[in-house]
């Protein structure tokens, strides 16, 4: 019998501590537990963190634990990682455990899986078998190690995953592959069940059933299945002995969680792959500005593949002025040049992508006469027109509202209709080209991972010839038949207001770029604006990434942003504005009067907005701390929490690291 700290699995800032317990020797940190709490009458669900050989207080008034789940129980390495989570975050400590976890009582009848995969006899680029060879070399060595592989499109960055995957299961040891969307999940788990046989391999997502999940969870747990694929929360994938965790796209904005608990994939991954002497390995063919800053300081290793495989090659890159079609007359969303390139990749039998950042038919539905824009009122933000499913819909909430038939400002009959969404290019399209099959691919068709996989094998199939889609087109699909890709409105990332807008631009436009040449021969990428003589718009289209990343550190220099230091958002949420601004004083002058404050630190002021949401406001300022000052802040937020919680007020706080 031994003295165990528990935390209770209770959502209440109340019970964001740790909890003594006696409890079986047999009970170690990880276990999944119920104690006795308070005055619940049934046993409450809890985790065991430490174990506590000297409790500060009365043994004899120590309870014991109720029972212990060992099937569903963590590990060491997963409670040391939440506990780190709470330090760099600022997340309560259940809801940092709670990632490692699923819910759900019963598995699913088990299916028969296929054991073995095969040998595809696949020689490899000298740029392939370069990196594959050091990473393998790493992964044999049984030491932490982390690499970030720039390669450009199609230089066959999948099969080195897949390389060092089977260098880890060789030795006996479990893989993590990451990837930024759920939808692209089913193709790249075919290539590895493909490979080592379906039995090796689970996939952990949001979109799976509660109890095909906790099969999945079980079947990892249990040490079946060595290979997680996933999206960001299968960082968390409950393994032992893992030997690599392999991030997709690297660069994705998807890799950092935006709701509770907020984190970063890849910080998360790095911690993990240290603490199992494992491989971390990050890839893409535009890196992070933070990525790539890590990589020319020594935190990661730089391996670069700068040539396509096989056949492929590199397509052309133009860029088309809109302002000269609009002169000429043209206010087509498709240029004459993007017409003209699409009329001959038909009639050569090849497929066509276009691609367009927004999706819907029009993006604003406007009056003309008294300038009224239909809004959300949860919201705030501007109401999409969606041609499909007759509506104007909220792209942050969801909500859909019925289309007014005039102007409920000033009765005006004729209501507008502006902007263009894939919606609108894909009628452009058809009517255009009639007798060629065009399909959608956005977050509207994708809702659903098989309807999701059913366009995107369709068009791989070449049953579809013009593919119309968002952002989810540029994350790492792969298609033979692509000789023509247009861009319809590179402009639209580049004038979102915040600091990352540039960096996104040139990402999506050499990411989209990438779908085409694959299958070698001459192939074409049109990128329409209206800012031409843009230095990010130029920088993309001659895939000057050096040149790209000198100028947008410079800025971020310039301006404090990261690399140059963490972003740390502080909110205070409350139905009184009074009140939420009182607390962010408070608190953001009790970091000004920190005596040890980092130098460089920049505190700015307090800004106080109403949440269209549910009509509380928000009271919130930035600290930008630089590198290695953050635990301090996050630790100083914790402190102002707890004393918060202690005086019982109902303001809510809460922290953001990084925003997006």
């Amino acid at each position: 019998m031994h003295y165990i700290d528990v935390v209770i699995d209770n959502k209440s800032n109340n019970t964001d501590n740790f909890f003594t317990y006696s409890a079986p020797d047999e009970v170690k940190p990880g276990a999944r537990i119920t104690v006795p709490f308070a005055r619940v009458k049934k046993p409450v669900d809890a985790y065991c963190v430490r174990i506590n050989p000297n409790p500060a207080f009365d043994k004899n008034k120590i309870k014991m634990i109720s029972t212990y789940d060992p099937e569903r129980s963590l590990s060491a390495e997963m409670i040391d990682t939440a506990l780190w989570m709470r330090k760099r975050y600022g997340v309560k400590y259940i809801d940092a455990i709670k990632m490692f976890t699923v819910g759900g009582r019963k598995e699913p009848k088990k299916k028969n899986y296929t054991i073995s995969g095969s040998d595809p006899g696949y020689e490899l680029s000298d740029d392939q078998k370069h990196v594959a060879d050091r990473i393998c070399s790493s992964v044999r060595s049984g030491e932490f190690g982390a690499f970030l592989i720039k390669g450009v499109t199609n230089s066959g960055k999948t099969e080195v995953y897949m390389r060092a995957t089977e260098e880890a299961l060789s030795m006996g040891r479990s893989v993590i592959v990451l990837l930024p969307e759920i939808a692209l999940s089913q193709q790249v788990e075919k290539r590895f069940i493909e490979r080592f046989g379906e039995s090796k391999v689970a996939t952990l997502h949001s979109r799976l059933t509660t109890s095909a999940k906790l099969g999945e969870w079980m079947r990892i747990r249990r040490g079946e299945a060595k290979i997680v694929i996933g999206a960001r929360t299968s960082v968390f994938a409950p393994l032992d002995n893992i030997g690599a965790i392999i991030i997709d796209e690297e660069h994705e904005s998807t890799y950092k969680s935006d709701h509770n608990p907020k984190y970063e994939t890849v910080d998360i991954a790095y911690k993990r792959a240290a603490a199992h002497d494992a491989v971390l390995v990050l890839g893409s063919a535009t890196p992070s500005v933070t990525s790539y800053s890590r990589a020319m300081s020594g935190v990661y290793e730089l391996l670069e593949m700068k040539e396509r495989i096989g056949s492929s090659v590199m397509p052309l890159i133009e860029t088309v002025d809109m302002r000269a079609e609009i002169r000429a007359g043209n206010t087509s969303v498709i240029s004459r040049q993007l017409a003209t390139e699409t009329e001959k990749a038909l009639k050569r039998g090849e497929q066509v992508i276009l691609f367009l950042n927004r999706r819907g038919f029009s993006t604003q539905i406007l009056c003309p006469d008294c300038g009224f824009r239909m809004s959300c009122p949860d919201c705030g933000i501007s109401l999409t027109y969606h041609k499909s499913v007759n509506a104007a819909v909220c792209h942050y909430c969801g909500r859909k509202f019925v289309l007014p038939e005039k102007c409920p400002d000033c009765g005006n009959r004729f209501i507008r209709y502006t902007g263009t969404g894939t919606e609108k290019v894909e009628e452009t399209v058809r009517s255009l080209w009639p007798d060629a099959k065009t399909a959608r691919f956005d977050l509207d068709t994708a809702m659903k991972t098989d309807d999701a996989g059913k366009v995107i094998n369709d068009f791989q199939a070449g049953k579809t010839d013009i593919l119309v889609g968002t952002q989810i087109l540029a994350k790492g699909l792969d298609f033979r038949n692509v000789s023509l890709v247009g861009i319809i409105n590179a402009d639209v990332s580049l004038n979102i207001p915040d600091f990352r807008s540039s960096e996104r631009t040139y990402q999506l436009i050499t990411q989209v770029a990438g779908r085409a040449g694959r299958a070698g021969g001459e192939s074409r990428v049109l990128i329409q604006t209206y800012e031409p003589d843009s230095d990010v718009i130029r920088e993309a289209a001659s895939g000057d990434y050096e040149s790209f990343y000198e100028a947008e550190l410079l800025h971020r220099n310039i301006m404090n942003y990261p690399p140059y230091s963490d972003i740390i958002a502080v909110g205070f949420i409350s139905d009184s504005p009074e009140e939420a601004s009182e607390y962010a004083e408070s608190f953001r002058k009790r970091l000004l009067g920190l005596k040890e404050q980092p130098k460089g630190v920049q505190i700015l002021r307090t800004r106080v907005d109403e949440r269209k949401t549910d009509g509380r406001y928000r009271a919130e300022f930035i600290i930008k701390a630089p590198p290695g000052s953050r635990s301090g802040y996050v630790t100083e937020f914790i402190e102002y929490r707890d004393r918060m919680t202690a005086s019982k007020s109902d303001c809510f706080i809460e922290i953001d690291i990084n925003p997006y």
